[in-house]
């Protein structure tokens, strides 16, 4: 029996339907490919919040209405396609410009999150440091009572969002801990300090009475000599302390803040004020656990950022008398 022409050409025809749909998968796969590793639209960082719960289509949704990635139902397929659809996690996330859908869902895979960074200077009081915690946007929770001045170490801290506010005062406050417990068993020989505590709080003082760090130890030399001899620290910002209690104030002090009946007034008692006057940083604490062996007794600002330092009184006037004659000061 003859098979008609057309029954003749349907393994020919099926055959060519099929490379055709191979063809149109393997370009279209070839496409996917290339668009998923094709730099991302987006021209500057881009910044995403994925909450905890969210679905895969959430998720792209977000990336795509942020400006991300072009096309949230291929960046779905391809989380499919790998097995990372399961293995996305969540928080907030950095997307540096133009990073490709790939890049982005391997960052999210590896639970890559955005790190905020907030950092608080040397010689900063708890007064000042907590309103700027309890001012950050991504961090979470009420504070919790102030700490104890000067237990707060000043440095750069990162934290995810969502970190509560009681979480990050902690960890400052363990950070100063171990520091302390690293430098005080290294501490130089015969200081006159009974405790870490003690050097928590003379480090303060030279803190608050330099920004130089060529200067630290020296000045808690200084002191030393003071404490040895049982002179009064005669420190200034001791002074401050006691008549702002850690708040801002501009104003310059005056001979009646000097006679201010206070025990963080170094100028009417002797030894060491009752507490720190700020939070030290880490150069502070060195200088005053390992000081610079000086003769002086005395130091005045030298008109140039720094002090002059003097081993007598007779020295320490001429000093004076150079930097009121330098400022215009008649005091």
């Amino acid at each position: 029996m003859k098979v008609p022409p057309l029954i003749r050409r349907w393994p020919i025809a099926i055959a060519g339907g099929v490379f055709l749909l191979a063809a149109i998968g393997l370009a279209g796969w070839r496409w996917g490919e290339n668009a998923l590793k094709a730099p991302g639209p987006h021209e500057t960082q881009i910044i995403v919040n994925f909450p905890r719960g969210a679905s895969l289509a959430e998720i792209a949704s977000r990336l795509e209405g942020a400006g991300a990635i072009e096309h949230a139902w291929l960046f779905r397929i391809a989380a499919l396609m790998t097995g990372d659809a399961r293995k996305l996690k969540a928080g907030e996330y950095a997307f540096p410009p133009h990073a490709s859908p790939h890049m982005i869902l391997a960052k999210l895979v590896r639970g890559e999150i955005y790190l905020h960074r907030m950092g608080f200077a040397e010689g900063l009081s708890v007064g000042q440091i907590l309103p700027r915690i309890a001012a950050h946007e991504a961090l979470s929770g009420e504070l919790p009572p102030p700490p104890a001045e000067g237990s707060l170490l000043p440095e750069t801290y990162l934290f995810p969002r969502g970190e509560t506010r009681a979480g990050l005062i902690a960890r400052m406050q363990a950070a100063q801990k171990t520091l302390l417990a690293k430098l005080w068993p290294a501490r130089a020989p015969d200081l006159p300090l009974n405790t870490p505590e003690e050097a928590v709080i003379l480090a303060s003082i030279v803190e608050k009475e330099t920004a130089l760090a060529a200067e630290r130890a020296r000045i808690a030399g200084v002191f030393y000599n003071r404490l040895k001899l049982n002179m009064p620290l005669q420190s200034d910002p001791t002074v401050v302390y006691a008549r702002d209690q850690g708040r801002y104030n501009p104003k310059p002090l005056s001979q009646a803040d000097l006679a201010l009946k206070s025990p963080y007034n170094t100028y009417l008692h002797t030894g060491l004020p009752p507490g720190p006057i700020a939070a030290p940083g880490k150069a502070a604490l060195k200088a005053v656990l390992n000081p610079e062996s000086t003769e002086a007794l005395y130091f005045v600002a030298d008109g140039n950022g720094g002090h002059a330092f003097a081993a007598t009184l007779k020295e320490h006037n001429r000093n004076v008398a150079a930097y009121r004659k330098r400022s215009g000061s008649a005091q």
